[in-house]
């Protein structure tokens, strides 16, 4: 029995070591990346800024890295999709405002004319935004927002929006978060735009969304307290917004950041103005049948200085068509 006792033990010890060989071995954690440079590199940096024993450790709480939005989480083709969701409310509005009819940029939108209204340029947008998302509680705005968005296609794809995120950077998301970095959404977008969805699609807390912003206020209606919506500019994040934004709501300058336009040139000069190992990336869009192939010559995303500094710097700049295996999640289904 003593024997039996002594195999039966050695083959548990042999079976318990042939499990652990089996979860030891190595996963992955970019699957949909290529296996080329700025694939390495992404590894490389997270690797060595998380090994205590490396020259380059970072420490957890300085462990910091923002994210754009348009472009670099999600597509921004044909137009940026809160612009699209501007667009849905004049449509919506307009028996309201008989007065569009006449008016630009609102004559543009309610007539389909897409290049009259890019004519208007930022100018014309904040004017669209003001009419279109204030005079609401933030509550009553988020309502909307999640309304739109469970209901609105893609007028290429015909998905909803939130398929239009890339897997490849899902998947960055997470193997940052797994080694202790706080990732945070740094965007010209509306803050209060990305706040109702973030969570559910990219695993980031809606505390974690650095974004453009419209003066509110504190009132009670019928006795309820709320915070209403003014239509009045507070702050617009982008360009050189990005860096007082970060310095504003994160109050550390980041380790990692990633973008896709010149408007991210800025947040990606202040990451690199760091002490010790700083990572740039940025994504080109250079994939013309999976998604967009667009830089320099774009009203949307323009890419030109951006892509020059890195270039000379030697940040990473991603391919989408050579470094990407997969644009969306659904290329998988």
């Amino acid at each position: 029995m003593k024997t039996k006792l002594t195999f039966a033990a050695a083959l548990l010890i042999i079976s318990c070591t042939h499990v652990n060989k089996e979860e030891t071995a190595y996963v992955d954690p970019l699957p949909s990346w290529n296996d080329k440079e700025s694939k390495s590199s992404i590894i490389n940096f997270i690797k060595e800024t998380t090994n205590p024993e490396n020259q380059n450790f970072i420490p957890v709480p300085d462990r910091i890295a923002v994210f754009d939005n348009d472009g670099t989480l999600w597509s921004e083709k044909p137009v940026y999709f809160q612009l699209l969701f501007a667009i849905d409310r004049v449509k919506e509005l307009a028996d309201q405002h008989p007065e569009w009819e006449k008016e630009q940029p609102f004559k543009a939108v309610l007539e389909n004319d897409m290049d009259e209204l890019k004519s208007y340029g930022v100018e014309g947008l904040l004017k669209i935004v003001m009419a279109t998302h204030t005079g609401l509680t933030t509550e009553e705005f988020e309502d909307i927002v999640k309304k739109w968005l469970s209901t609105v296609k893609h007028p290429r794809f015909n998905r909803p929006l939130t398929d239009l995120v890339y897997q490849p950077m899902l998947e960055l998301l997470s193997y940052l978060q797994m080694n202790d970095f706080k990732v945070f959404i740094v965007s010209g977008g509306g803050i209060e735009f990305m706040r109702p969805w973030v969570e559910e699609i990219y695993n980031i807390p809606r505390n974690q969304v650095v974004g453009s912003s419209v003066k509110t206020e504190f009132v009670f209606i019928e006795d309820r307290p709320v915070i209403k919506r003014l239509p009045e500019i507070d702050f617009i994040d982008d360009k050189e917004g990005k860096p007082i934004g970060i310095h504003k709501h994160i109050g550390r300058k980041p380790v990692f950041c990633a973008g896709n336009s010149d408007g991210d040139l800025p947040m990606m000069q202040w990451t690199a103005s760091g002490e010790g190992k700083r990572f740039m990336l940025y994504i080109h869009h250079t994939d013309s049948v999976r998604e967009w192939a667009y830089d320099r010559d774009s009203s949307v995303g323009r890419l030109e200085k951006g892509l020059e500094e890195a270039t000379a710097k030697g940040w990473v700049i991603a391919d989408m068509e050579q470094d990407w295996k997969v644009v969306y999640p659904f290329e998988k289904e």
